[in-house]
């Protein structure tokens, strides 16, 4: 199972900062988790919203296994 992290507004939102999904891509895992809570789902897809699989930011689509680290992170502000 791949183990899923969320940080900021992201886990406050959807009341938990880790879980382990069973999925093979980044879209499948979006699935299985906007079937679960379509707010978060929506917010996962937001502007800003970085992916990191295995600590590297990835855009678009990825693989992954039962070993596999996702990180949503939420848009930075800051200066």
């Amino acid at each position: 199972m791949a183990r899923v992290l969320l940080f900021g507004r992201l886990a406050d939102q959807a009341g938990w900062r880790e879980r382990a999904f069973e999925a093979t891509s980044l879209t499948a895992l979006r699935g299985l988790i906007a079937t679960d809570d379509p707010e978060l789902g929506d917010a996962l897809g937001g502007p800003g919203v970085q992916v990191a699989v295995d600590k590297t930011l990835v855009r678009g689509e990825a693989a992954l296994t039962a070993a596999t680290e996702v990180a949503f992170l939420p848009p930075m502000s800051g200066g």
